[in-house]
């Protein structure tokens, strides 16, 4: 009987170590379905981030590049030595002065453009990084957690085996020990 209570005793700590280990390995999947969810999430926004990018950093070269053409055709034609257009010099200095300045904030624009984009680029790679090793991780864990709690349920059903065996023993011995109680004890006969 004693054998047979400490199998009981052993195959429940071995079903509740099974147990609590299939749940953690439960949690650890639906976390890496989570961390997956999340890094297609990443990478589409990553890649429309990239896209507008690259539109709009086209667009500010090219305004970049027309601002210096207009300023080219200006400063040469009013650097002629015709004095024909001596009055207008003036009023050409402010617009010179003007697409100075729309340069000069277009190639800031761009810089600011090129500084936002690397480091949201560097963001998202230090991410991912880490996403991959918190990824091979629980990746691990759940492999290693499978195989720990496996092993629990085939020894659970070893010791279910063992179990059996001795109930089966402890039934044999007890059904002789109520044949021999029969031959042994004394009964009076009633008259």
């Amino acid at each position: 009987t004693a054998e047979s209570n400490k199998l009981s005793t052993k195959i429940a700590q071995e079903k509740a170590a099974s147990a609590k280990l299939k749940e953690e390995v439960a949690t650890l999947q639906g976390e890496l379905a989570a961390m997956a969810k999340a890094r297609a999430e990443a990478d589409k926004l990553r890649a429309e981030e990239k896209a507008a990018f690259e539109k709009n950093s086209a667009e500010m070269k090219q305004g970049i590049e027309g601002v210096k053409m207009a300023l080219k055709v200006l400063k040469e034609y009013y650097a002629k030595e015709d004095k024909s257009h001596d009055a207008a010099e003036g009023s050409a200095s402010g617009i010179i002065g003007l697409l100075e300045v729309c340069e000069s904030d277009f190639t800031k624009g761009l810089t600011e453009m090129v500084a936002a984009e690397e480091a949201a680029s560097s963001e998202y790679e230090s991410t991912t990084k880490e996403n991959e090793i918190e990824k091979t991780t629980k990746t691990q864990d759940v492999k290693y957690k499978t195989k720990e709690f496996t092993s629990l349920d085939k020894k659970a059903g070893e010791l279910s085996k063992d179990r059996e065996g001795e109930q089966s023993e402890l039934d044999a011995v007890n059904d002789y020990l109520k044949s021999l109680e029969k031959k042994c004890t004394y009964k009076v006969e009633s008259k």
